[in-house]
């Protein structure tokens, strides 16, 4: 049995994890921090534990996602499937996934609502480069 080869395009897994951070500076900058600080129980002006661990954290585990994304999207999708399909695994496999999580911990609905937000988004904008850079 032979294994069907796969070819990845590396730079539109490289610009979808980038646009991970470009949204998630917006996401949980301008648009919504004053909320998620007061909704997550953080104080807005603390600085994270260690930055450099946090971003490297981050920027592994979207480039993970994103490559994983390339491999399950299929071959023929374009910008508006990808898009679609991006918009599916981020409103039913990711935010449910939080949604029982957040339910579990006690949080509330409007943290829930940003964070499944930014991950609807967030997988919608990789199945959108990914589809549409072929």
């Amino acid at each position: 049995m032979t294994l069907p080869t796969l070819e990845l395009n590396w730079l539109a897994i490289l610009a979808a994890t980038a646009s991970s951070f470009l949204l998630g500076g917006l996401w949980y900058g301008p648009l919504f921090k004053k909320r998620w600080c007061r909704e997550a129980g953080v104080d807005p002006d603390a600085k994270p534990g260690h930055p450099g661990r946090v971003f490297a954290t981050a920027i592994a585990c979207s480039f993970l996602a994103a490559l994983m994304f390339a491999v399950f999207l299929p071959p023929n999708a374009n910008a508006a499937d990808g898009f679609g399909v991006g918009f599916v695994v981020g409103l039913f496999f990711v935010s449910m996934s939080f949604g029982i999580n957040y339910a579990f911990a006690q949080r509330s609905l409007m943290l829930w609502m940003i964070d499944a937000g930014y991950h609807i988004l967030q997988f919608a904008l990789y199945g959108l480069i990914l589809g549409a850079w072929k």
